[in-house]
């Protein structure tokens, strides 16, 4: 039983295993290590994910006996056998030895963590989150003699300043930053103009709302990404307030170049990545694809009902004006020769109503903010950080696999060339220049294959971020029930 195991029901093995791993102050063993651990068994990242689940790794840390759970789920994973807890429930017999080499060799294992490879992410969502965070607020005046344009306040935390930004400077950050980080997710920016149709459902004002809320999203994703964030084109757009930021970001950019030229990591991509690392790929894109699309349709009904919340404040407010208004109708009562009239009593009575009907409508405006700003706007903060893994993972495959390729079958055709020239002997300078070209492209084949692998090790930091991401839904959906509940006491309430 799994309950069973301890000192004595495991091999020595085991025992020597944890003696060599552990610290002298502490049986515990950090869950980095056990990662470590489980990269050397050469088991497939799914099997070590299901290992590492079944584990229990409290606080970081793995006990003795949630090692020794791990070390039988690993050798009982290496004959061939699915990991899970039953499998040890029902395992009679001693348990099996993992094939991790001798336990003198693991020992270095405990002052190295799977997070000091460059390939892992070793951020939370809380760390990302403080790395800044970023205002961005209208200018109300419109600037320019002949061409009115809109200006934004963005004003960053962690720089403790504010600069003042055009549509354009946005633009021509945003289109640098892809030209350096090609292989990473660069959030999209909103529409320059109002399109084709747009004013048919909203205001001119609505949209330039809509888009000061989608340039705050784009760069508060851009300024905790964990590389972004370190980058002197960011700092230079976050800080600079000199009058042609633009030249500033292009000189910028020029001067650093793009990430494959820079980073000490990138011609030594390929063997930081894992065997099956295509395999990898595939399942995160399909799984982010499907959280995509389910919590894209969570925003519209939030969307939604955020927009009723405000038009029935908008009613609410309507409703007490007029009951207000006729509450206050001096008109003179005229006396009825049957009854006596009770419309002077009814419409102070009416006048008072009206006031309960503003507090409900300013209730109900209060929730709708409430589900703008803590759920819609972090919807839509994560829908575009979801929106850029999708880009980027079209980029890898219509960009650096497809410029693989073009350059593969232009080799192919050079050797032809090539070939044929030898069969059939032509001058000799053709033949030295054929010669020449084919070492050049030989070269260029093989920086894309070096680029290639880089792309693919961003793609997978960009998957654990994405995944870093996730907890933030929860969030966002506790607050989306907290403002429910909160609406309805209120209406109760008043």
């Amino acid at each position: 039983m799994a309950a069973d195991i301890n000192e004595g029901s495991v091999p020595a093995y085991y025992r020597e295993v944890h003696q060599a791993i552990c610290s002298r102050t502490d049986e515990r063993v950090p869950i980095g290590v056990f990662q470590r651990i489980l990269s050397r068994t050469y088991l497939s990242s799914t099997v070590q994910n299901q290992i590492a689940e079944h584990v229990n790794s409290a606080d970081g840390f793995l006990s003795k006996v949630s090692l020794y759970k791990g070390l039988a789920l690993i050798a009982l994973a290496q004959q061939g056998k699915a990991p899970s807890p039953k499998l040890l429930e029902n395992f009679i017999q001693e348990f099996p030895k993992p094939q991790l080499g001798e336990p003198k060799e693991l020992q270095s294992l405990k002052m190295q963590s799977v997070q000091e490879s460059p390939l892992y992410l070793s951020l939370t969502l809380a760390e990302l989150l403080k790395k800044d965070t970023i205002k961005v607020d209208l200018i109300p005046e419109k600037k320019g003699l002949f061409l009115k344009h809109v200006e934004y306040q963005v004003t960053s935390e962690r720089f403790t300043v504010s600069v003042f930004r055009r549509y354009n400077d946005f633009d021509v950050f945003h289109e640098l930053l892809l030209q350096r980080y090609a292989y990473r997710v660069v959030p999209a920016l909103p529409p320059k103009r109002v399109l084709k149709g747009v004013l048919t459902s909203m205001s001119e004002r609505e949209f330039i709302e809509g888009r000061r809320r989608a340039l705050g999203r784009f760069l508060n994703l851009v300024a905790r990404h964990p590389v972004f964030s370190e980058d002197e084109l960011v700092k230079t757009f976050l800080t600079f307030s000199g009058s042609d930021v633009q030249t500033k970001l292009r000189d910028a950019c020029k001067k650093l170049g793009d990430e494959f030229m820079t980073c000490k990591y990138a011609t030594q991509a390929k063997d930081y990545l894992p065997a099956d690392v295509q395999s990898q790929f595939s399942s995160s894109r399909e799984l982010i694809r499907n959280i995509h699309n389910s919590f894209q349709k969570l925003r519209d009904r939030a969307e939604r009902m955020a927009e009723r919340s405000k038009e029935n404040a908008t009613d609410l407010l309507m409703f007490g004006k007029e009951l207000s208004s006729l509450g206050s109708d001096e008109s003179p009562v005229p006396v009825l020769a049957s009854c006596k009239s009770p419309w002077a009593a009814l419409r102070r009575s009416v006048k008072g109503l009206s006031v309960e009907f503003s507090l409900l409508s300013e209730k109900a405006a209060q929730q709708g903010r409430r589900e703008e700003d803590d759920v819609v706007d972090k919807l839509n903060l994560f829908l575009d950080l979801l929106q850029s893994y999708r880009d980027l993972c079209e980029r890898h495959e219509k960009g650096v696999l497809h410029e693989h390729q073009r350059a593969l079958q232009k080799y192919g055709v050079m050797k032809r060339q090539m070939l044929s020239a030898t069969v059939q002997p032509k001058e000799q300078v053709s033949v030295e220049q054929l010669e020449s070209r084919i070492v050049q492209q030989e070269n260029a084949i093989q920086t894309m294959e070096l680029r290639n692998y880089f792309s693919l090790f961003c793609l997978h930091q960009e998957s654990q971020l994405i995944f870093t991401y996730l907890p933030i839904t929860a969030h966002i959906l506790g607050a989306f029930v907290d403002s429910q509940v909160q609406g309805h006491k209120e209406v109760i309430l008043s």
